[in-house]
């Protein structure tokens, strides 16, 4: 677990940050403890007006706002109701178990994270120290937390080299070039090994991403009745190369009968990542003009879009391989709106070359359509109705940034805007 700890002076500007989070989708206010009331009932007013009734109280401490991350490794499961135990037991140990504070949980990053807002004057108006907070108290208790909890420790954590991974790194395989038996064992014990997959197809999706696939043999065949399984290389269009490799043969025995072992605890171990996932694919649908279009967003967030055709080339299934978390779902299991049918419907139609910038001839008259006004990936229209706290950054943003990005940069909402000097003849 890693914790980041950023110190200041105004806990309206956390606020917004998170709050902000929340609007877009990409988070939810998971508790609010020592509010009188429960995290859905409470205003963006009543959160501030809380932590401000304790900061007017010492109006001398000009620092009094935590903004507090902790990140897990994208190879842990962290549902909500473990985040929560590690948020309360976390504040206690560094001494603010008695404060209030409000925790969110970010679906920004493949990896499961959460922040922490509160301040640092207890009521009455004393001032809890914050010195060498990150350093003493709060590497302490990543560390107790670490080994109570067994969590992959801090340390291990920072050699992944990102935490979002955008594909297994493994290079593809093509028949001939490479040691068959040796390279198919490779992607196979790394996919079956890391991936959280339910069936064979939602394996076979993710090993298609390298020319592997598994086998289970012709209905009706002897190997099908007996549970029999073997491995291929394929090629682009999925036709079996090459000699086939038995499941049995490969080192972390990857048979039908020890991956089956694997589908019950996979379905509730991708369960966290479902949100995620859910929400990036409704965002790239809003904001791409073309099938080709989101399928290239995307990809740039390690997501995979794959659909099931029958022999008459008719769609009947999709399934979404989200490298990040290395997670795999059948879409249905994300929800209706994701099922074949319904996402086919929701992706972005192709625009015929007349429909736009074009020019219509009426009665003699010639009128202009203008093409509509686009946004930068990610961003709504500005005429959008958002809570009157959000509307000027929105608006800002939209005219200032040209991309968004899911690396985990907290902003600095402390940062202070230098005085104009005036000039003097």
């Amino acid at each position: 677990m890693v914790a980041r700890i950023a110190h200041g002076q105004s806990i309206r500007g956390v606020l917004n940050y998170n709050e902000n989070k929340v609007v877009d989708g990409d988070a939810k206010l998971l508790m609010a403890c020592g509010y009188p009331l429960a995290p859905e009932d409470l205003s963006f007013k009543q959160k501030l007006h809380f932590f401000e009734m304790l900061t007017s109280q010492n109006e001398m401490a000009r620092t009094n706002t935590l903004h507090i991350s902790l990140n897990f490794s994208n190879r842990e499961v962290i549902d909500d109701q473990l985040m929560e135990r590690i948020a309360i037991d976390y504040m206690e140990r560094i001494g603010f178990g008695q404060q209030p504070f409000l925790v969110y949980r970010h679906y920004d990053a493949a990896h499961a994270h959460m922040h922490i807002a509160t301040v640092n004057i207890a009521d009455g108006g004393e001032r809890i120290e914050t010195h060498n907070l990150g350093r003493n108290q709060s590497e302490k208790a990543r560390r107790e937390i670490e080994n109570e909890y067994g969590l992959i420790k801090a340390e291990d954590q920072k050699k992944e080299t990102e935490f979002l991974l955008s594909a297994v790194d493994l290079k593809k395989i093509s028949y001939g070039r490479t040691e068959t038996k040796k390279a198919i064992s490779a992607i196979v014990r790394e996919v079956t090994g890391s991936y959280r997959f339910t069936s064979i197809p939602e394996l076979n999706s993710a090993l298609a991403q390298f020319n592997v696939t598994a086998y289970q043999g012709e209905e009706g065949s002897k190997m099908k009745e007996n549970g029999g399984l073997t491995y291929h290389i394929v090629d682009e269009e999925g036709k079996k190369l090459g000699v086939p490799i038995k499941a049995s043969s490969i080192y972390s025995s990857p048979t039908l009968k020890n991956l089956q072992k694997k589908y019950a605890p996979n379905k509730e171990a991708r369960k966290p990542y479902g949100q995620r996932l859910r929400h990036l694919l409704d965002k790239a649908i809003a904001s791409s003009k073309t099938r080709e279009e989101l399928e290239a967003q995307l990809r740039c967030q390690g997501i995979r879009i794959l659909f099931r055709e029958n022999v008459q080339g008719q769609i009947y299934g999709v399934t979404f391989i989200d490298n990040g978390t290395r997670a795999v779902f059948n879409g249905s299991d994300l929800g209706k709106a994701y099922g074949a049918k319904a996402f086919l419907e929701r992706l972005p139609k192709p625009v015929e070359p007349n429909e736009r910038n074009s020019l219509v001839m009426s009665t003699g008259n010639i009128k202009i359509e203008p093409a509509p006004v686009t946004y930068p990936a990610g961003f709504d229209s500005p005429n959008k109705n958002y809570p009157a706290h959000d509307q000027p950054v929105i608006l800002i943003l939209v005219d200032t940034l040209l991309s968004d990005t899911y690396q985990e940069n907290m902003p600095d909402p402390f940062r202070r805007k230098k005085k104009k000097r005036i000039q003097t003849e």
